[in-house]
């Protein structure tokens, strides 16, 4: 079992929920926070449950609360990992395990020291968990759960429901658009989809905020490379009036804009022959389904945050320290050579 709060963490866990599943054979339980988090695994075969918790409301008075505590003393003897960092979670976690009654000799946490700010990582998070999952608990014989060898391991690994297919081709083909190539653009992030995004902008506080003028510049120069490609830019509900702004710099006809889901991203990561993306949870879940991708950074290392791919598909991350410490200190130039280096090997 674990516990989660960021997408971006969520989709590089299901690496190690794969080492888990093969190491003690059976699918693992997970809890997170966030609406996202049962979505995120929908159609996973390393995962049998899923509960989520709000983040800031009292666990207690959360109506996951009984059953969670049901489950995790049903569970015993079996091992819970426990995935969380965040100074203000880790301490409700522990409580949570006190409450419900579980020995600590079945525990094994990322760590046992809560980060009150992000630090910057020295490993990447796929191989920190990785390296987590290959732990025993105290109450467990490591010799009698071998650890499968990395080489074997699937993941970080989405997966799209047949249903979700359907209502996506549905929708290509309403739209003029099945059969088409479909570059696929992701310009928000967590911020620009929050309640205090208006804020952010006005301040120009976000390090991933890259301005409205250079998303268009770049739009144009994929239109003059694939010009019988449509440009999908995509977000969220929160993000509807940014996406029109670009769509509307960019003047061009070929660019459409989607406000989708998680889960419908994902369907749509399947059938796009690449992506462009802000340093994020979908850039994660694009990788995570195998789509070509560019990633722009602004604080965040590329060295430690780049997004994985279970098949090899390219990844190559733009931006970031010790180059840049915003993105909108980097130009249009090398995003675009990114995006020609990872569309290299897809079709016109």
């Amino acid at each position: 079992m674990f516990y989660f709060a960021r997408l971006g963490d969520m989709v590089m866990v299901t690496r190690m929920l794969n080492l888990l599943h093969r190491r003690y054979g059976r699918p693992c339980q997970v809890i997170g926070t966030g609406s996202w988090t049962p979505g995120t695994y929908d159609g996973n075969p390393d995962v049998s449950e899923t509960w989520t918790f709000h983040r800031h409301l009292p666990f207690m008075l959360d109506t996951a609360w009984r059953p969670v505590r049901r489950a995790l003393r049903r569970s015993a003897p079996g091992p819970i990992y426990i995935c969380e960092r965040h100074y203000r979670q880790l301490p409700r976690i522990r409580r949570m395990l006190y409450l419900s009654g579980v020995d600590s000799g079945r525990c094994v946490f990322l760590t046992d020291r809560p980060e009150r700010r992000s630090a910057q990582p020295t490993e990447h998070p796929v191989d920190r968990m990785v390296a987590l999952g290959a732990r025993t608990p105290a109450n467990l014989r490591t010799a009698d759960y071998p650890t499968p060898a990395a080489a074997s391991l699937d993941g970080p690994r989405l997966y799209v429901l047949d249903s979700e297919r359907a209502e996506r081709d549905a929708w290509l083909r309403s739209h003029g658009l099945f059969g088409r190539e479909l570059i696929l653009v992701q310009p928000g992030n967590h911020r620009t989809m929050g309640p205090r995004r208006t804020r952010w902008r006005r301040l120009n506080s976000d390090d991933k905020w890259w301005p409205i003028e250079r998303w268009a510049e770049l739009l144009q120069r994929i239109h003059d490379a694939r010009p019988n490609a449509v440009l999908l830019l995509r977000g969220s509900r929160q993000e509807q009036e940014l996406l029109q702004e670009i769509q509307a710099a960019s003047e061009l006809p070929d660019v459409a804009m989607v406000v989708t889901t998680l889960r419908q991203l994902y369907a749509l990561c399947e059938v796009a022959s690449s992506m462009v993306a802000v340093d994020s949870g979908p850039a994660h879940a694009a990788a995570a389904l195998s789509v070509p991708l560019a990633v722009l950074y602004g604080a965040a290392l590329p060295l430690y945050w780049l997004p994985r791919s279970p098949s090899g598909s390219p990844v190559v991350g733009v931006g970031g320290p010790p180059t840049s410490w915003r993105a909108d200190q980097v130009p249009v130039d090398p995003l675009f050579r990114a995006w020609c280096t990872v569309a290299a090997g897809t079709p016109d």
